[in-house]
Parts: C-alpha cells; sequence; structure tokens
C-alpha cells in the first residue's frame, strides 16, 4: 500500500515536472500580453519531433554520441520552438493584441496547421518553404532600405507575394516530377514515433520496494533547471526586469521608453522555446505522434489559472499539485488507499481512468476558483487594481 502510494506520488511529480516546464512559458507569455496561445501544445510537439529527428542523426554516428543525442536534443528542441513561436508572433499575434477572441481563433487555426504540416512535411514541401521566404522576406528585407519604404510597401507585396507563392509551387512541382517518391513521401506521417532514450536513462534506481525511473528522475532535474534559469532571468537580467515591468503595466512601460514590441517577441520566443524543451522531456515518456501536445495543453493552462497568472511561484506550486492529484486519481492509486472505506473507495473508482480524473479535477479547479478567482498568488499592480 505505502510503496504504491510512494509510487503514484513520484509518478505524479514528473508529469507536474513536465506541466511546469510547459506551463513557465505559457505563464510568461499569458501574464505578459494576455494572448491565450492556442497553439502551445503544437510547439511542444515540434520539440517532442525535433527530439526524434536528432536521435535519428546521431543514431549513425554510432554508440559513444547516441548516448548524448538528448542534450543536442534539448538545445535544438529549444531553438526550433523558439524560431516558430517567433514568427508567430511577429506573423499573427502582433496584429492581434486587444483582441482577445480573435487571438484565440487564429493561434487554434495555427495549431491545425501545424499538426497538418507535421503530417504531410515533406521535401517537396520543405524546399517551397525556403524559396518562399527567400523570394518574398528577401524582397522585402531590401526595399525596407530604401527611403520610401511606406509609399511602396503595399505595391511590392501584391507583386512579390503571388510571384513568390507562384515559383515555389513551380519547384516543388518540379521536384515531384523528377524524384517522384523520394521528394513526395513523408518524413513522419501520421503514426506515431519512437524515442529511444539513452542507456544511462533506462532502468531505475532501486528504493525499498520500487524503483525510481531515471527517465522521470531526469525531468524532475530538468524541471528544476529550468525553474533556476528562467528565475535568474527574470529577477538578475536587464530584459528580465523589462518583462517584469510591460507584466505589470504595460502602457507606463512605454511611457518610460521600454520597447514593448521586442519584449513582446522575446517572451513569446522564450515561452515557446520552454515548451520544445517541454516536448523533449515527453518524448522520453511515450510515443510522439501529431496530437501529442493536446494532451498537455489543458492541463497548461489549467496550472497557470490556478496558480496566479505570470507568478513564477504560483506555477511550480499548481503544475506539482495537479499533476500529482491527476495520477493518484486515473492510476486508481487513491481508490486502493481508501479501500477500508468502501464508499470512498467506489467514489475513487469511478474516477480511476484517465479522462474521468480530468473531470474530477476539471471540477475541483471550478470550486477552487470560486474562492480565489485570482488563482494561488493573485496578481498585483495598478493594471489589475484598475
Amino acid at each position: 500500500m505505502l510503496a504504491g502510494l510512494l509510487d503514484g506520488l513520484f509518478s505524479g511529480i514528473s508529469i507536474g515536472a513536465v506541466l511546469l516546464i510547459a506551463a513557465l512559458g505559457l505563464a510568461i507569455v499569458f501574464g505578459l500580453m494576455g494572448v491565450i496561445n492556442l497553439a502551445h501544445g503544437e510547439l511542444m510537439m515540434l520539440g517532442a519531433y525535433t527530439t526524434f529527428v536528432v536521435q535519428n542523426g546521431f543514431k549513425k554516428l554510432g554508440e559513444p554520441w547516441f548516448e548524448a543525442y538528448i542534450f543536442f536534443a534539448l538545445i535544438l528542441a529549444f531553438l526550433v520552438a523558439a524560431a516558430v513561436g517567433l514568427a508567430l508572433e511577429r506573423g499573427v499575434i502582433r496584429y492581434l493584441y486587444g483582441r482577445p477572441l480573435e487571438t484565440l481563433l487564429a493561434t487554434w487555426g495555427v495549431s491545425l496547421i501545424l499538426q497538418q504540416f507535421v503530417r504531410s512535411v515533406n521535401w517537396v514541401i520543405v524546399v517551397g518553404l525556403v524559396v518562399f521566404c527567400l523570394l518574398f522576406f528577401g524582397a522585402m528585407w531590401i526595399v525596407s532600405r530604401r527611403s520610401d519604404i511606406d509609399r511602396i510597401r503595399n505595391w511590392v507585396v501584391a507583386v512579390m507575394l503571388p510571384l513568390s507563392v507562384g515559383i515555389a509551387i513551380a519547384v516543388g512541382s518540379f521536384l515531384s516530377q523528377t524524384y517522384k517518391l523520394a521528394a513526395t513521401k513523408p518524413w513522419f506521417g501520421a503514426q506515431n514515433v519512437d524515442v529511444t532514450a539513452p542507456k544511462w536513462l533506462r532502468g531505475g534506481l532501486p528504493l525499498g520496494a520500487f524503483q525510481l525511473p531515471y527517465a522521470r528522475l531526469f525531468i524532475i532535474g530538468l524541471t528544476i533547471l529550468c525553474v533556476a534559469a528562467i528565475y535568474l532571468f527574470l529577477q538578475r537580467s536587464a530584459w528580465g526586469l523589462r518583462i517584469r515591468a510591460v507584466t505589470q503595466n504595460r502602457s507606463m512601460s512605454s511611457c518610460l521608453g521600454i520597447p514593448t514590441q521586442k519584449v513582446d517577441a522575446l517572451t513569446f520566443a522564450l515561452g515557446s522555446g520552454l515548451a520544445g524543451v517541454a516536448g523533449c522531456a515527453i518524448s522520453l515518456l511515450g510515443s510522439v505522434g501529431p496530437n501529442t501536445g493536446q494532451n498537455y495543453v489543458v492541463d497548461t493552462f489549467m496550472v497557470v489559472v490556478v496558480g496566479g497568472v505570470g507568478k513564477l511561484v504560483g506555477s511550480i506550486f499548481a503544475a506539482l499539485v495537479i499533476g500529482t492529484v491527476n495520477y493518484l486519481i486515473g492510476s486508481g492509486t487513491l481508490a486502493l488507499l481508501f479501500l477500508p472505506v468502501k464508499p470512498l473507495a467506489e467514489f475513487f473508482t469511478f474516477f480511476a481512468t484517465t479522462s474521468m480524473a480530468k473531470v474530477m479535477v476539471f471540477a475541483l479547479i471550478i470550486a477552487f476558483l470560486q474562492v480565489r478567482p485570482g488563482g494561488i498568488f493573485p496578481q498585483k499592480g495598478r493594471s489589475v487594481d484598475a
């Protein structure tokens, strides 16, 4: 009984650690810009697929290199997700600030696009995108150096956009007809893919009657490292000070000369990069698929809301509590714990599935928010009081 409870607590904490890494970025983004980013789960998915690609690359290098691939995967997952997040902020979200409904719909659409992109991506699509970006954004960069850019911008866009799309489609068509299946075969497809952990992350640490899996210990250690790094960045760096200032009062920060647009871009890229790191972590817990992020994004939003918007300590506490409670209920651990008390045992047995456990956690969170609408650590400041 005790061994099962300890095992459930450890598994719940490890799940909470994954939620915390993802929620760190979401808490900063949501707290700073008020943006409900429904594509956050897909950024995690991109981090997981990046880990899969890096793993396959290091397999070809041989055994000594393969044991260290996870560290390179963490860096690349952060960079890939941060780059996609920066492009999302610059291309979509920056035009929708202060319009929560439009932002919600736009990011939901981006999440669907990213899911389908992963299912369908091949050499034709990648080369076509590269050609389009080089032509269109290269032309815009060249034109931006002209003194009369404001006068001719719309004309340049009207000409270069269809021209770049047409050339990209023509290049893709040429590749598909020339190389056929080699160029058109999807890289991943709709099926899930498996990430193999290095040998030193397999097995577990014996502790009495049960084991602590090395992979979960690694995830917990990674979470502690990420939390410490984010805390130091926010509290000890100049950009961290700017982020905290804009989070508390955007208009006053702008009046004091803080470049709020650059802060928005940096913050969104940072939050997206953390989502990529979380995706790398979840790839060690199971298979990776186009819908991987959807399994975590709702829980991540719950962590942010319960902990308090923009509050690091609140996110830590909420992630650990939600992850642990969710696992204890869904795995049936609480049902076994209350076995001597038949009514309670039957009650928790009814909720002893993953989906029903989420229902119960939702109900508990709704009840909690009725008492503390601002979360565990509500945000304070003039913008909030107003």
